[in-house]
């Protein structure tokens, strides 16, 4: 079987895979899993066209990889064939452990869990599955390989996780305000000292690489309308669990009923191989199927819920620099209470409150550029712009949402 296949993809154009050990990876259950985890999870409520998957994301990511290894080979950087298909592959694989939605149910599912430490655990599947071949591909996942530089790649300030996102959910979404110059970024990295850098031509096109992804934020990630249906969603999960442990019937997927009715640590997934492997099925059909049985529930608060999101019918929201005042959330849960008829204590799932943060640049991770001279300096030193200088500040808005049919 000829497994070096060509795949078209619609940003970059035809990906070919050069190792026939990435196409039986790809060809595994855990990575086919991600066709059917979208990349933006509910944002296609605002940008329809948002309808892209982790899946997409993973292989253009590690075309990217590609090209990027490919460019530092011309540049005399030293890269073995083992080298160059084990980097493909842990960027490749560093969305395995996302769950349902992506991040929005990071916390809900799984509590304090990072989908990092899953991908990890996923990774450690397949390495044994495939007789120990991702080894070198895990050491520069989780950065414990000599040579540094190619951790880098996978994960920190200028990844190759960023780049493809930034292009492709720029692509999907129609956000022409987060369009970066990815070819121009590529062709600029180097390596000194074992350090991934930028030369200094390239200073510009990573001013606006900051740029866009602070803009991608606001107008995309944290987009408040998709705040408010994430916070839905969460509310769901959060109610269904609260039914399910009290031994209610509620109706869902063997995957999905086991993270519903189980409080999991990080532990539990490593020493359960049960537990690993029902997440490693869980995806957004499970929540939707679920969603749609919930409708009809007896639990007017889950099915109340379940209907409003299924037909759009989201919560206000607003986004606000300033402290939400308590009154006002106050008020809110008493609202909340008389209208819906439940309990004070049950009105928490009817409305939302909390704080939303962007961060472009952050401190202790840097992005180096090589000046001419040889000479290392941070982007926010070397940029003559000084909003590059504020990006390292972590910006905080708080939310407050609940039903449209209360007047406040």
């Amino acid at each position: 079987m000829n497994k070096k296949k060509i795949i078209n993809d619609p940003v970059y154009g035809f990906i070919t895979l050069k190792s026939e050990l990435i196409f039986d990876i790809i060809s595994h259950p855990y990575f086919q899993r991600l066709r059917h985890i979208k990349q933006l999870g509910l944002t296609d409520l605002i940008y329809p066209g948002a309808l892209h998957t982790r899946f997409q994301h993973a292989l253009g990511a590690m075309h990217l990889m590609g090209l990027v290894l490919d460019n530092l080979r011309q540049k005399k950087v030293e890269i073995s064939n083992e080298e160059y298909e084990a980097t493909q592959i842990a960027i490749l694989l560093h969305d395995l452990g996302h769950g349902p939605f992506s991040h929005a149910l990071e916390d809900s599912l799984l509590q304090g869990i990072k989908h990092e430490s899953i991908s990890y655990m996923l990774m450690l599947e397949l390495n044994d599955h495939f007789n120990q071949a991702l080894s070198l591909a895990l050491k520069i996942f989780r950065n414990s390989y000599s040579r540094k530089f190619f951790h880098q790649l996978v994960s920190s300030q200028l990844d190759i996780d960023r780049l493809d996102y930034l292009k492709r959910d720029c692509f999907f979404t129609g956000v022409q305000e987060g369009t970066i110059g990815v070819d121009r970024i590529i062709s600029m990295l180097h390596v000194y000292k074992d350090q991934l850098v930028v030369e200094e031509k390239g200073i510009y096109s990573i001013e606006n690489f900051l740029t866009a992804r602070r803009l991608m934020y606001w107008q995309v990630y944290l987009h408040k309308t998709t705040v408010s249906a994430e916070r839905m969603l969460v509310n769901i999960i959060k109610r269904a669990q609260t039914l399910m442990r009290a031994e209610a019937d509620i109706p869902a997927s063997d995957a999905l009923k086991f993270f519903l009715a189980n409080n999991l640590s990080i532990s539990d997934l490593k020493q359960d191989k049960k537990a690993l492997h029902a997440f490693g099925v869980l995806d957004d059909n499970d929540i939707w199927g679920a969603i749609k049985c919930w409708i009809n529930n007896n639990d007017k608060i889950l099915s109340t819920l379940s209907r409003m999101l299924l037909e759009r019918r989201l919560f206000k929201i607003i986004l606000s620099s300033d402290p939400i005042k308590k009154n006002l959330i106050e008020r809110i849960r008493t609202d909340v209470s008389k209208k819906y008829k439940t309990l004070r204590a049950e009105s928490q799932y009817l409305f939302s409150y909390g704080t939303v943060t962007n961060e472009a640049y952050a401190e202790g991770q840097k992005i180096n550029i090589l000046t001419k001279k040889g000479e290392l300096l941070d982007i926010a030193q070397a940029s003559d712009l000084p909003n590059i200088k504020a990006f390292s500040r972590i910006v905080k808005k708080n939310y407050l949402c609940w039903p449209k049919d209360i007047t406040v």
